[in-house]
């Protein structure tokens, strides 16, 4: 087995998605904190790793990857036992990327636009479009739900990416069960996995809570 060094953070959605993809190939990981606030990613030995100053980064064995969807599917492909989590029939291949794509582009991108402004800029306030944006989200993954998972009766890793961000947003802009039977029925079903707690759930709302804390601290400056 190769040494998997993973360069991470249990607060970064995306570092959680890699965390529980290792977790489903029962993968051990020495795991590298690199904490965003205080510039660890802007230091030049990471920037060396990756110049776009991004977490996660995995280190297999001096074959560097970057960006977790990439790292999941590498995970999948070269160390899982089967394709379940990533499969290889490529209709089914096609449903997990697009739901990967809805992950960073829509569910990720709409939560970065609330985070990043109280995290780096200072700000206070949530703006009320960003709020819709996060709601259209919410309605759109409902409405994706036509299944036990995301891409189709089975779990996959894009599952892993889209639970890592909807664990953590819904700590911030409210998630009604009422209008969303179908995504707490699916958070359910992925708090059934024996490692979802560690690899992902505390992590979730951690982050939640040290956005919350950010802008009320934001607010007395």
């Amino acid at each position: 087995m190769s040494n998997l060094v993973l360069y991470t953070l249990h607060l970064s959605p995306p570092c959680r998605a890699v965390g529980l993809t290792a977790k489903a190939l029962s993968l051990e990981l020495e795991q590298k904190a690199i904490n965003l606030l205080t510039g660890d990613h802007l230091k030049p030995e990471f920037v060396k790793l990756n110049p776009q100053h991004t977490i996660p980064v995995l280190d297999d064995n001096g074959t560097i990857i970057t960006e977790s969807h990439a790292i999941m599917i590498y995970l999948v492909t070269k160390y899982g036992k089967d394709d379940s989590l990533y499969p290889k029939d490529p209709v089914k291949q096609a449903r997990v990327n697009s739901a990967l794509h809805f992950e960073s582009g829509v569910l990720f991108a709409r939560m970065r636009f609330i985070f990043e402004r109280i995290l780096f800029f200072g700000k206070s306030d949530i703006p009320e479009d960003r709020v819709e944006y996060v709601q259209k989200s919410y309605e759109l993954l409902e409405d994706t739900l036509v299944d036990d998972f995301v891409a189709g009766p089975s779990m996959t890793i894009a599952d892993f990416s889209c639970i890592s961000t909807i664990s953590s947003i819904m700590g911030v802009v409210p998630l009604e069960q009422s209008k969303h039977p179908r995504i707490y029925a699916w958070i359910d079903r992925l708090k059934q996995l024996p490692y979802y707690e560690e690899a992902n759930g505390g992590g979730g709302t951690d982050l939640g809570k040290f956005v919350l804390a950010k802008k009320e601290e934001n607010a007395k400056a």
